[in-house]
């Protein structure tokens, strides 16, 4: 459950997750709220969404950082999570990292911990790796580009990271760092993804070069 009596929101980035959605949407802890933000899905993501009882918004410029920030501008609670939709996350443990926010971090997120072997390919952890490192020599003491993050949606508003593909989680640690923010990892499991599901990322070494390529923009 939460740590106050607020209600949290909760952006879901969503691209033919439908095999992956009814597990995620029923594993949100009491009081946090689903949006899911439709990025083009052909496999009935949207209708399976609403029918598990989330907020259902479309997107139609395609990436990642479009769908995370259509998703921010339409949430109202103070405090905002972001997850992926694809099950390899456990949406349980946000809980602790808005804990982490209510007690005066400005941004949590995840540390990702793979639960069993073949889990995280070796491409995807070597690009996560360099990136890390680059963060790291800015100030910010992070090991994971992570999905998984708390933080207050004033804050996020404020912050203008303005990526809307890949790059998106890595502008906004390094404007995170930049300006000064308290910024809190938390271990999270990091889980296969459900069956049925297909990282965009992580699922081949293009998808992963295509990732690095957009953070790798942010940095220059």
């Amino acid at each position: 459950m939460t740590t106050s009596t607020a209600p949290v929101d909760v952006v879901l980035p969503c691209l033919d997750e439908a095999a992956a959605l009814p597990g995620v949407l029923t594993a949100l802890p009491p009081g946090y709220r689903a949006i899911v933000v439709d990025n083009g899905s052909t496999d009935g993501s949207p209708d399976v969404a609403a029918a598990y009882g989330a907020t259902v918004v479309h997107e139609p410029r395609k990436g990642y950082g479009a769908a995370v920030h259509t998703g921010l501008t339409h949430a109202d609670a103070e405090i905002v999570c972001f997850l992926d939709a694809d099950g390899s996350l456990d949406p349980g443990e946000l809980v602790a990292l808005v804990a982490e926010v209510e007690a005066g971090a400005r941004l949590a997120v995840g540390r990702r911990r793979a639960l069993s072997r073949g889990v995280w390919p070796w491409h995807a952890r070597v690009g996560n790796r360099v990136l890390a490192t680059i963060v790291r020599r800015r100030g910010l003491p992070v090991s994971d580009i992570a999905p998984a993050r708390a933080a207050r949606r004033a804050d996020l508003l404020a912050l203008g990271v303005r990526d809307r593909a890949f790059g998106y989680p890595l502008e906004l640690l390094v404007r995170a760092a930049d300006a000064g923010w308290t910024v809190v990892e938390r271990d999270v499991t990091y889980r296969p993804r459900a069956a049925g599901t297909r990282s965009k990322v992580s699922g081949s070494v293009r998808g992963t070069m295509r990732a690095v390529r957009d953070m790798a923009a942010v940095l220059r």
